[in-house]
């Protein structure tokens, strides 16, 4: 498999991209792997490290997309910048997935406008995995779409039970609506005209889920608009990261709490790890005719890393495949 991943995208680049890339390979025996960005900044990164100088290619540009900048005004401007260059591989079918940690408008725009959308889906999402009580969840859409009409759920509502079929082993997802009630009629005119539309056309629709039943991960595919689903997954991860940070306060302020925080050190540190971004690695951007994978923007080594086991999951499940032709059925 062949991947590209924006060298210079996100928070500490190039040296995340770059140690995850190596890492990565030390996985994946086939996989070679494109960084886009300046030539000398990359190498002297690569440089670190020991590894099959064949399967790492370096693809020196010019021009790095900063996350204020206007999304689709610095894809235009900036024809040599590391994402565009990287976005164009992937249209060009030279690559077979992209990963970027860089700026999230910029690398949305860039895979709707370049890579382009799949027929018969109107606006591409975003789907990241988010861990429940009873079970890995997906929130879609969580910020690419801000503003959406009642069609573009229920896309969003087959696009992500595909993915959970396909990545999550989920025989049978339930599809749910986020909404402030589990009556039908609730809900302002987009949820409750959704409601209707999804009822009718996606079987394996159960209604309405209130967000404090969201974190039981009993149903695997949360459908929202962009607004919505963007604030539980910040609202999701600020909860998780307050809640984890003040049970080690609780526990260090004495030492009885010290005594019993070592007794629980393994359950805390396997709650940790279910709750860290960085187990995921990235949101698949569901859509468009590419496998395009959005990482956080404080990325690190092991977050780059398992991204790369994302695309290259989405790859052997031949996933975008199958969204096309849960698509072709629609017709």
């Amino acid at each position: 498999m062949r991947i590209v991943i924006d060298g210079m995208g996100g928070d500490n680049a190039p040296m995340a991209p770059v140690a995850g890339s190596v890492e990565a390979l030390k996985i994946y025996n086939d996989l070679e792997i494109c960084l886009t960005g300046p030539e000398d900044k990359i190498n002297e990164e690569l440089s670190k490290y020991d590894f099959d100088k064949s399967r790492i290619k370096v693809l020196n540009t010019t021009e790095v997309i900063s996350t204020n900048e206007h999304p689709v005004k610095a894809l235009r401007r900036k024809k040599d910048s590391s994402l565009v260059v990287a976005l164009n591989l992937v249209k060009n079918k030279e690559y077979d997935a992209v990963i970027s940690a860089g700026s999230t408008g910029a690398f949305l725009a860039g895979c709707t406008l370049i890579v382009g959308r799949i027929k018969g889906i109107e606006r591409p999402a975003l789907g990241p995995i988010m861990p429940g009580k009873n079970g890995p969840f997906m929130v879609i859409d969580s910020g690419a779409n801000v503003d959406c009409k009642p069609n573009y759920l229920l896309q969003f509502g087959k696009m992500g039970k595909v993915y959970c079929e396909t990545i999550l082993n989920e025989k049978n997802p339930k599809v749910g609506l986020i909404n402030i009630g589990e009556e039908e009629a609730k809900g302002n005119e987009l949820t409750k005209t959704a409601y209707v539309l999804l009822k009718e056309n996606e079987a394996n629709f159960c209604g309405n889920v209130e967000p404090r039943d969201i974190p039981n991960g009993d149903v695997q595919v949360l459908v929202c608009d962009g607004f919505v689903g963007n604030t539980v997954l910040k609202m999701y991860e600020g909860v998780a990261s307050t809640l984890l940070s003040t049970l080690k306060e609780e526990i260090m302020s004495t030492k009885r709490g010290m005594i019993g925080g070592l007794m629980i050190k393994p359950a805390v540190k396997g709650m940790k790890k279910r709750f860290d971004y960085k187990e995921y690695g990235g949101a698949p951007f569901l859509g468009v005719d590419g496998i395009c994978v959005k990482a956080h923007g404080s990325s690190d080594m092991k977050a780059f890393k398992n991204a790369i086991r994302q695309a290259v999951t989405l790859k052997e499940n031949n996933t975008i495949q199958k969204i096309k032709e849960e698509f072709e059925n629609c017709d």
